[in-house]
């Protein structure tokens, strides 16, 4: 990390190295190829992983996915595979499209709306996967 003119860049690169010398498969890892690797827990699943197994008086998975897409929504364009994930992880879980459109829109006035639009957007497409899917 010499390049003073770039920290950030040369932090990548460093990173991007260690993961070639861990598995040189990880070179050409990407998000999308992140997404293929995990797909969407099946409902049941996801409730003992991420419900009211581990605390029976606590948030259930529904409302801790939609919680969890505020949070990615205000990352941007930072977290699209990230964002595609909980959106089918919340449907899985019972939410509604509106809910889900609901939560990402609350995020625009602290996020910013560009942020949200990008949410939306990424949102969108996967629903749209949905009902293609149900069809």
């Amino acid at each position: 990390m010499t390049d003073q003119k770039n920290p950030f860049e040369a932090m990548m690169a460093m990173g991007q190295e260690m993961a070639k010398a861990m598995n040189p498969a990880l070179e050409s890892f990407t998000p999308k190829g992140f997404e293929a690797l995990w797909p969407t827990m099946p409902k049941d699943m996801m409730e003992t992983v991420m419900g009211k197994t581990f605390n029976p008086e606590g948030l259930d998975a529904k409302t801790k996915l939609l919680l969890t897409l505020g949070a990615l929504t205000m990352l941007g364009a930072q977290a699209e595979a990230q964002i595609r994930l909980t959106v089918r992880h919340a449907l899985e879980a019972g939410a509604t499209k509106q809910e889900i459109a609901e939560t990402i829109a609350m995020m625009g006035v602290f996020g910013g709306v560009p942020a949200m639009t990008k949410a939306m957007e990424l949102a969108g497409s996967v629903m749209d996967a949905s009902d293609e899917e149900d069809t």
